[in-house]
C-alpha cells in the first residue's frame, strides 16, 4: 500500500471498492475510511455497514481530497487508511497452517517484481485453498496497492511472509517435512503426472528468468506445463494458476 504518515502513525492506503470491502470481511486493520460524497451503491453500503460494526470512522469528503491522497489514482471514490501491512515469519506461517490442522499447501515466488502477476497470483491461491505464500525481502515485489487491486482484494484473505534467504527458508521447510514443487520449463515430469496430496511448496520463479539455479536446485522435483504450437512458455501468473487449481483437484477429490 501507498505510506502515509499522520502525525507519529504511519499508514497503508488501501483505494478502490472491493479492496476496501474485503479488507473488511478480512479482519485487516482498518483505521479510517473516507468516501467521495457522491459515493453510493451496493457495495458502499456494504462498506459502510461493516465500517460501523467494527467501530470504524467513515468520512465523507470532496473528490478533490480524495484525489490528493492518492495522488490522482483511480480511487473508485474510497480511501481506507490501514496500520503498515504485517508480514509473517515463515516459522509464523507455518505454524499457523499446522495448528488448523491443515496439510500444508504453500506458494513460494522467487523474486517476482510485477505487482499484477503478484496480485493475480494471490487471488488464484486465496481461492483454490493455498494457505500462505512465501516472498523474498530485497529485488521483488512486496504488498503494495497496485498489488492489493489486482488481488480484489484476496489479499485481505491469505498471510504473507517474507524472508530475507528464501534458499534458507525452501532448507527450513524441507527439514519442516514440506516437499518443494518447482515449475520450470526444463521440468522433466509433467504437472498432470505429479502427486500434490503431499505437505508442499510450489515454487515459481521471476518473470523472464524463472527459478534462480539456487532454489532451483533446492527444488525435490522440477514440473514442466505442456505446450504446443507457437507458444514456448505462459505467464508466470497464469502458469501458477494452472498448476495451483490441478493441485486443487487432486486435493478436494
Amino acid at each position: 500500500m501507498k505510506k502515509r504518515t499522520r502525525g507519529k502513525e504511519k499508514y497503508d492506503l488501501i483505494w478502490g471498492r472491493q479492496p476496501v470491502l474485503e479488507a473488511l470481511r478480512g479482519n485487516l486493520p482498518l483505521k479510517r475510511i473516507n468516501l467521495h460524497e457522491g459515493a453510493r451503491g451496493n457495495i458502499i453500503n456494504d462498506i459502510q455497514k461493516k465500517a460501523e460494526e467494527k467501530g470504524i470512522p467513515v468520512q465523507r469528503l470532496k473528490r478533490a481530497r480524495l484525489e490528493e491522497e492518492v495522488g490522482g489514482r483511480n480511487h473508485q471514490g474510497i480511501v481506507a487508511y490501514m496500520a503498515p501491512y504485517a508480514y509473517l515469519s515463515v516459522q509464523e506461517l507455518l505454524e499457523c497452517v499446522r495448528e488448523r490442522g491443515k496439510k500444508p499447501f504453500l506458494l513460494m515466488l522467487d523474486h517476482l517484481q510485477d505487482p499484477q502477476n503478484l496480485g493475480s497470483l494471490i487471488r488464484t491461491a486465496a481461492a483454490a485453498g493455498v494457505q500462505g505464500i512465501i516472498i523474498p525481502r530485497d529485488r521483488a515485489c512486496g504488498v503494495t496497492p497496485a498489488v492489493f487491486k489486482s488481488s480484489a482484494g484476496a489479499l485481505a484473505h491469505i498471510a504473507v511472509a517474507r524472508s530475507v534467504n528464501l534458499a534458507n527458508e525452501a532448507d527450513y521447510l524441507k527439514k519442516e517435512g514440506i516437499w518443494l514443487i518447482g515449475a520450470d520449463m526444463s521440468g522433466e515430469q509433467s504437472f498432470y503426472e505429479a502427486d500434490f496430496n503431499l505437505p508442499f511448496a510450489l515454487v515459481l520463479g521471476s518473470e523472464g528468468k524463472g527459478l534462480s539455479r539456487l532454489i532451483r536446485e533446492k527444488c525435490d522435483f522440477l514440473l514442466h506445463i505442456p505446450v504446443q504450437g507457437a507458444v514456448s512458455s505462459l505467464n508466470v501468473a497464469v502458469a501458477g494458476g494452472v498448476i495451483i487449481y490441478e493441485a486443487f483437484r487432486q486435493r478436494t477429490r
